[in-house]
């Protein structure tokens, strides 16, 4: 039995729970030594991958596909910097954060943007794919290349700047590189338990039923609407696969944001209102064990983002099987066009000349 002192209250500890704190920390490190280590693994493979495969051309004028690549892009920093700083600490015992100051305050910088960026990427391809799928010509103006990459380039800028409050705020308190735990710490709980959960998948819940309730519309118009023109029902099928598969690729992936991200914030909003509190050193066991979970599930979130594509897309399991062939077995690939009823085949060879 040990006897410790805690904000002038003393706390006395068991034996029973001193093994149960052994316990809770052994299953935090073997869990992100292994569980975090695989994500860190997959995750790399698969942005890599999305990067290719959204760069190829038949997805690089969508709008949507440029706010999947531009997350892609960002998850890869996540993962390599974000995921593998936690998979240190917490897996191998390595606390950069928690002796030198600024890397405390950089790393956690760095953090928080590029888990924002990814996240608010996958809202704004949902706003974008509500204004594509609109009746109203107007509204799908704005539905465009040039306006996606503002968003991005803005994206990116706007958290640079609102995270300038971690460089100033933290700090290295009783050996933990955190945020105070007066006002500010009050604050700055409720603020990243709803920017970083409540409002992103708010967002993606609203406009992907706004989305859909479009979709169904259009679909009930078709139906009605009678067409002289027999060439016209088979292109408008044809450009509408894309844009059907593209719609299905990020509401599968706005329902696994909002099963994997949610824990987290609820995690935030309940520290936010015990932070103030004399904790056992069990339950501070247990809340950074229940803390470091719920951001493993945020980083699952993002290492199944190739796995979603791939399962809810043929266009994109074509295009990266044919990016397998071409980049990496260095196979030809045979395009077919046919010019004045005369079918002509042309054999293109990777690393060849144009």
């Amino acid at each position: 039995m040990s006897n410790i002192t805690t904000n002038s209250t003393s706390i006395i500890v068991g034996e029973d729970q001193t093994q149960l704190i052994a316990l809770v920390n052994l299953l935090n490190k073997t869990i992100s030594q292994y569980g975090l280590g695989l994500i860190w693994f997959v995750g790399n493979i698969g942005s890599i991958l999305n990067c290719i495969v959204f760069s190829q051309p038949t997805y690089g004028k969508s709008p949507c596909a440029m706010h999947f690549l531009a997350s892609s892009v960002a998850q890869f920093f996540t993962f390599n910097f974000a995921l593998l700083t936690r998979l240190l600490q917490y897996g191998y015992g390595i606390q950069g954060t928690n002796i030198y100051v600024w890397f405390c305050k950089v790393r956690f910088y760095l953090f928080y943007i590029f888990v924002a960026v990814p996240r608010y990427n996958i809202v704004m391809a949902s706003v974008d794919r509500y204004f594509a799928s609109s009746r109203s010509a107007l509204r799908r103006q704005w539905s465009s290349s040039k306006i996606a990459t503002r968003l991005i380039i803005g994206n990116i800028i706007v958290w640079c700047i609102i995270y300038v409050q971690v460089l100033i705020f933290y700090d290295i308190t009783n050996g933990s590189c955190s945020y105070g735990s007066g006002a500010y710490g009050i604050f700055f709980s409720i603020y990243i338990s709803i920017d970083s959960g409540i409002l992103p998948l708010l967002l993606m819940l609203i406009f992907g039923l706004l989305t859909v309730n479009n979709i169904h519309k259009t679909r009930k118009r078709i139906d009605v609407a009678p067409t002289g023109d027999p060439s016209r029902p088979a292109q408008a099928a044809k450009m509408s696969k894309k844009d059907i598969q593209l719609h299905r690729m990020l509401a599968n992936q706005i329902c696994l944001f909002i099963i994997l991200n949610m824990p987290n914030p609820c995690y935030l909003v309940y520290r936010s209102f015990t932070i103030t509190l004399v904790k056992s050193p069990f339950r501070r066991a247990t809340e950074t064990f229940l803390s470091n979970m719920t951001y493993a599930l945020i980083h699952l979130g993002f290492s199944l983002t190739f796995a979603n594509f791939f399962i809810s897309s043929d266009i994109y399991r074509r295009e990266f099987l044919q990016v397998i062939r071409i980049k990496i077995l260095r196979q030809t690939s045979a395009s077919t066009a046919t010019e004045g009823g005369t079918t002509v085949k042309a054999v293109r060879q990777n690393g060849g000349n144009g």
